[in-house]
């Protein structure tokens, strides 16, 4: 077992022949023991650029204009969510950031938004404040989708399924993009806040194509160990979702994100969660069932999972589990 993050080359397992592609799952199987593995992207740096600017006037606006674009009703699934709201389910410590959320818009007769109008609500982003960050958002959520979906493919094969199992999986999923402001910490109103506590997303798998500067922490046994994917590639980590279907076979990866001591100045991120569909049934392939690992966990929709832990990380908002710290101010 590895205790070592990988870098990966997707686009080798893309254009590469049958022993670069082997070379590519072997390697992603291996890193993912620690739940995260680096990979090559084609993301446009110049791309990436234009988005975080947008981010970040938007998050320079004052605390009024920003909760203008709250979206209630929507469990943090789009719009914005404010400072000390969200907080990791093994702790009673709201984080320290505010974040800006979306996804696609589903069309109106869609079965998926019938069932489920609280995953598939009207997407709500920062127009009016902000000109012209819709059509960057929405670019940037469909190239990371995209990202993601081909990555997929990795990993179906490492788990012994058909290349494109995990196509149908995702499409039209509640896939969810995530841009993160951690301010200064000695702004925050005390001295146990992080900029995000240790946990362990629910999802399939996330990606960060950049920080703009380093605080994301791995746990690789009793310690934190900093990521520090090479420049140019994106990082990716498993969640809740992929560890039930692989019975247990890719772990989530745990992870915190941590104020470097001598630096202090505020964090911006972008992070991708790829969801599948809420109907879809979680459950082990049968591919990862075996005499030395049998079968660990039974099926649960996958949008049962996640209300689940939208409410352990205070999210619901007329449940909160941590009462909503209403005296916090930002830089």
């Amino acid at each position: 077992m590895t205790d070592e993050i990988l870098d990966v080359d997707l686009l080798a397992f893309e254009s590469g022949d049958a022993a670069a592609r082997r070379a590519v799952v072997d390697g992603v199987m291996r890193s993912l023991e620690t739940g995260f593995v680096y990979t090559t992207h084609d993301l446009g740096e110049d791309f990436l650029d234009e988005a975080y600017g947008y981010l970040a006037e938007f998050f320079g606006r004052d605390a009024e204009e920003k909760d203008r674009f709250r979206a209630p009703g929507s469990m943090g699934q789009t719009g914005y969510t404010g400072l000390l709201v969200e907080t990791a389910a093994v702790s009673d410590t709201p984080d320290w950031k505010e974040m800006l959320n979306w996804g696609e818009n589903m069309p109106e007769g869609h079965p998926l938004r019938r069932r489920y109008p609280h995953r598939y609500a009207d997407q709500v982003l920062p127009e009016a404040a902000v000109p012209g960050i819709t059509e960057v958002l929405i670019a940037f959520h469909r190239r990371m989708a995209e990202l993601q979906r081909r990555f997929l493919r990795i990993i179906a094969l490492g788990l012994g399924a058909a290349e494109g199992f995990f196509d149908e999986l995702v499409r039209d999923g509640s896939t969810l993009t995530r841009a993160i402001h951690y301010p200064a910490m000695n702004l925050a109103p005390g001295a146990d806040h992080l900029w995000a506590g240790p946990h362990a997303d629910i999802n399939l798998i996330t990606a960060l194509p950049r920080a703009t500067s380093k605080g994301l922490q791995v746990q690789v046994g009793e310690r934190w160990a900093d990521a520090a994917p090479p420049d140019g590639h994106a990082i990716i980590n498993t969640g809740i979702m992929l560890e039930r279907l692989s019975n247990g076979r890719i772990p989530v990866g745990w992870h915190r994100v941590a104020a470097d001591p001598a630096d202090s100045g505020e964090r911006y991120s972008v992070v991708q969660f790829c969801h599948p569909t809420p109907w879809t049934i979680l459950a082990p392939l049968e591919s990862c069932i075996t005499p030395d690992n049998p079968q660990r966990y039974s099926g649960i929709e996958a949008g049962d999972l996640l209300d689940q832990v939208l409410w352990q990380i205070n999210l619901v908002e007329d449940g909160r589990r941590v009462a909503e710290d209403t005296e916090a101010s930002c830089c």
